[in-house]
């Protein structure tokens, strides 16, 4: 694409270029975690739930995959963000204008230590690695989510999701849900590998910063 509007437009090498580095990164990352790995597990393991959680989300050409991640929530969470959203308007407000919560009563205590430091989404070089996301791009969504994205939600089906994305290092709890499509939608259009460069060197100091916290 570089700068293109037309995303269609990308190089099929600079595809298979960008895959090929998905592949050895995340293999990296998971060799040389590995004990990391094993220590969250367990600690995430000790509430008596998995260590474990898997969620359906939309990858390139709309597939269908299951995002792994260490568990954050409890394991009724669904159940439990459900009654609060009844019971709070305010909250219900904000869900549906950010798609998160600031008081997320979901979250374990253990989970949200995970999530500020973004600890909790690790696993996901696993399906960068068997091809299901990139390490660079648009923030995976839900199948439920794709209703919310009208006509952009086109782009998203041209790449693969990424663990970390512009959304991510672009003020992730300030912006608005519509604010977030839009800029991811800008990304596909304009992609680069400087971008990709870019974003990763932005990444590091968001995760010190915490910027990766619930909201």
């Amino acid at each position: 694409m570089g700068g293109e509007d037309n995303p269609h437009d990308m190089p099929q090498r600079a595809f298979a270029l960008k895959r090929w580095m998905d592949i050895v990164g995340s293999f990296l990352v998971l060799l040389l975690l590995s004990p990391l790995f094993i220590a969250i597990a367990l600690l995430v393991s000790t509430d008596g739930g998995p260590a474990f959680f898997a969620q359906r989300r939309i990858g390139k050409n709309g597939r269908i995959f299951f995002c792994y991640k260490f568990r954050s929530m409890w394991v009724h969470a669904d159940r439990l963000l459900y009654q609060y959203l009844t019971e709070n308007k305010e909250a219900a407000i904000e869900w549906k204008k950010y798609q998160k919560l600031k008081e997320d009563v979901r979250i374990t205590r253990i989970g949200r230590w995970l999530r500020r430091v973004s600890a909790d989404e690790l696993p996901q070089f696993f399906n960068v690695l068997i091809g299901d996301m990139s390490i660079v791009g648009p923030r995976p969504i839900t199948p439920e989510q794709q209703k919310e994205y009208g006509d952009d939600l086109a782009y998203y089906d041209l790449v693969r999701p990424g663990i970390t994305g512009p959304w991510q290092v672009s003020g992730r709890n300030k912006l608005t849900f519509e604010q977030r499509v839009q800029m991811e939608r800008d990304y596909v259009c304009n992609w680069s590998f400087k971008t990709d460069f870019i974003i990763l060197l932005k990444t590091i100091p968001a995760v010190l910063r915490g910027d990766g916290e619930v909201y």
